[in-house]
C-alpha cells in the first residue's frame, strides 16, 4: 500500500455552503425587515431626530422626543428599542453604551435594567451564533495554514 497517492479534492472557489449562505442571509434579511416594520409603524412625525446616539447630547434629544411617544406608542417604540439594540449587538455596531442609557430613560431604572439584559443577550448571542455558522468556514479558508499551527499547540 505505499505505492498508492492519496488524490486530494480541490476545494471549492467559495467557502461557504449553500446552507451557511442561507443562514447569513435569513439573519440579514430577518433585521432588514424588523427595522423596516419599526419604520413603518412608527406614527407619521419629523424624524430627522431619529439617529443611533453617539454622545450624551445625542442621547438627551433622542430622549426627548422619544418619551412622547414612549407614553403613546409604547409597544412600538419597545419593539423598535429592541430590534435596534439586536442588530447593533449582532454586527457589533459602537453605541449600545448609549442605547442602554437611553433604556433607562425611557422605561425606567428596573425595566430598563431588564430590557437591557434582554436585548444585550440575545445580540451577543445572535452574534455568536452568526460568527460560528459564517465567520468559521471564512477563516479556515483564509488563513488554513495559521489555524493548523494554532491547533497543533
Amino acid at each position: 500500500m505505499q505505492g498508492r497517492e492519496e488524490v486530494k479534492e480541490p476545494k471549492p472557489s467559495f467557502p461557504l455552503s449553500l446552507w451557511e449562505l442561507s443562514v447569513a442571509s435569513t439573519v440579514v434579511i430577518g433585521f432588514l425587515l424588523g427595522l423596516a416594520g419599526v419604520y413603518l409603524t412608527m406614527p407619521a412625525s419629523d424624524y430627522s431626530f431619529l439617529k443611533f446616539p453617539r454622545s450624551l447630547e445625542d442621547l438627551q434629544l433622542l430622549r426627548d422626543h422619544l418619551e412622547t411617544y414612549t407614553s403613546d406608542y409604547t409597544i412600538q417604540v419597545l419593539v423598535g428599542y429592541c430590534v435596534v439594540y439586536i442588530f447593533m449587538q449582532t454586527f457589533m455596531i459602537p453605541g449600545t453604551v448609549f442605547m442602554s442609557l437611553l433604556a433607562g430613560a425611557l422605561f425606567g431604572v428596573f425595566k430598563g435594567v431588564a430590557l437591557v439584559v434582554f436585548t444585550a443577550t440575545a445580540g451577543a448571542s445572535s452574534c455568536y451564533f452568526l460568527s460560528k455558522v459564517v465567520g468559521r468556514p471564512l477563516v479556515f479558508s483564509l488563513w488554513p495554514d495559521k489555524l493548523s499551527f494554532f491547533q497543533a499547540q
